[in-house]
């Protein structure tokens, strides 16, 4: 650590900072990676420094900002960070994103944990914003022209589908024979209901 505060204390006119000043950091979050003063004191000294953007391209520095903040209760802070942070591994910046929600249900809540329910529904109703997911969310919806051929079908052929009518279909629509079944099998459990 003490290492670290020289070497930035050493470069802070520099712009952008040398590199192993940056991967020294990410070195001292992995390794401090459980919250601790040592790891607060870390955070603080790179979130107030003038080169805070460059320390957020690595996923170690802002996983470790973000525990910090979480950890504080700064909920809105840590996803300000994220919303900002430069680092590439997407994916793992979009659960940080979800974990912070979590967390924060979990403690207006006052429990240790969530069920896979709760989880889902904290996802829909906290997405990730488009700097974390350029792509967009993941549609688990079928294209408009598949429903309405399924549609067609149950309403004009069957809602029960035999297996060589599945597999047909399946082979039509470019799905998984698992996939027409489910979907007809939750077809028909709407239409109870």
């Amino acid at each position: 650590m003490k290492r670290f505060v020289a070497m930035l204390n050493r470069h802070k006119t520099k712009d952008p900072p040398p590199g192993q000043v940056l991967e020294l950091a990410g070195q001292l979050c992995q390794h401090f990676q459980s919250p601790s003063s040592a790891l607060e004191k870390l955070v603080s000294i790179i979130m107030t420094c003038k080169h805070t953007m460059y320390f957020l391209t690595n996923i170690h520095v802002v996983r470790a900002c973000v525990l910090v903040h979480v950890q504080k209760g700064e909920h809105e802070v840590a996803r300000r960070l994220l919303e900002c942070c430069q680092a590439e591994e997407k994916e793992e910046l979009v659960q940080l994103w979800y974990e912070i929600h979590y967390q924060q249900v979990m403690e207006k809540q006052h429990t240790d944990s969530l069920t896979p329910l709760q989880k889902f529904r904290c996802r829909k109703r906290n997405p990730p914003p488009v700097s974390l997911c350029p792509e967009g969310l993941k549609n688990r919806n079928y294209p408009d022209k598949v429903r309405q051929e399924l549609h067609r079908f149950a309403a004009e052929v069957t809602t029960n589908p035999n297996k060589e009518q599945r597999e047909e279909l399946a082979q039509d629509m470019n799905l998984q024979p698992t996939q027409v079944y489910n979907w007809f099998a939750n077809y028909r459990r709407r239409q109870k209901s």
